[in-house]
């Protein structure tokens, strides 16, 4: 003890902590970096956006090509979010309370998008549904054209958001195991009533957090959409091509303009995003608070 005593009134510094020097130092770095990536960016959209007044930055929205815009990504997202989410629980309770073969398989093919270049999944399209692919041909015979329409843009969007919902309620699923579907089936209950009482219940707050992801990225899809949309003015565009369409243009003050929704939408998706986390965390407390367990001391598991 008085060796402890002796190295503390000598400013030594523990065995398992950091010293403030190097404290203070890693928080510059981590506040500098989140500053020079993620705020400035934010603060150079809205400035440049905002640059010519208030009234070319909302004449730049209301203009029929931006609406056009945001109306085809809006659409996207409520096309696209409802089917991942279906197929995500589905798949996701599959994956974690049953035992089948093709388990791994189909796991790896829900990975896919993470793998796959958003640009090679265009192009993946192209080569399927192009006048001279594989399908194209066949489908033009019954009048059906795929290719840079909005169509094309939500099967892409689809692949390429398809995993989010799914990855974030496997594990979660299997962390919860099934002791409580199986009690609930021996007790009598259907398939259905033990989903929707007792699994759907479990995983709401994760399922939330998969769609929010889920969304952000359907809206912020650029580089599959880029290569099958023909980037078709008032009709193919969403909001991420047009923003490239207006600057390539030399429209700056409108490119900044619909970047900024995208910026907000962004800044809602995070807020979202960390009310779901703080939800989760609460739930979590509630949960052990009434299970009689108290948090456990630094260094050491609970019992």
């Amino acid at each position: 003890m008085a060796d402890t005593t002796n190295l503390s009134r000598a400013g030594a510094v523990p065995a398992h902590g950091d010293s403030p020097l190097v404290r203070r130092t890693l928080i510059a770095v981590a506040l500098g970096f989140l500053g020079l990536f993620l705020i400035l960016p934010l603060v150079l959209i809205f400035s440049q956006a905002l640059a010519e007044g208030v009234r070319v930055y909302f004449d730049a929205i209301r203009e029929p090509d931006s609406l056009a815009a945001i109306r085809l990504t809006l659409v996207t997202a409520a096309i696209v979010v409802p089917v991942n989410t279906v197929f995500g629980v589905a798949a996701a309770w599959a994956i974690a309370k049953f035992e089948f073969k093709g388990k791994s398989f189909l796991i790896t093919i829900i990975d896919m998008p993470f793998a796959i270049s958003p640009v090679v999944v265009g192009l993946i399209f192209v080569l399927m549904f192009g006048a001279t692919g594989w399908l194209g041909p066949h489908l033009a015979e019954y009048g059906i054209h795929l290719l840079f329409t909005p169509a094309a843009i939500v099967i892409v969007t689809l692949f390429g958001t398809m995993p989010f919902v799914a990855r974030e309620l496997i594990p979660l699923m299997q962390a919860q195991g099934t002791q409580e579907e199986q009690s609930a089936l021996t007790l009598g209950a259907s398939g259905w009533q033990t989903f929707y009482h007792i699994t759907l219940p479990n995983v709401k707050w994760g399922l939330l957090y998969g769609v929010i992801l889920c969304n952000a990225r359907a809206m912020g899809e650029f580089g599959s959409v880029y290569v099958v949309s023909g980037r078709i003015r008032g009709e193919t565009n969403t909001m991420p091509l047009h923003v490239e369409v207006l600057y390539n243009d030399y429209m700056i003050t409108a490119a900044f303009a619909v970047a900024s929704l995208l910026a907000l939408l962004a800044l809602v998706t995070l807020a979202a995003k960390s009310i779901v986390e703080w939800k989760i965390a609460r739930d979590m407390r509630l949960a052990s608070a009434a299970a009689g367990e108290a948090p456990a001391p630094d260094g050491e598991s609970a019992p």
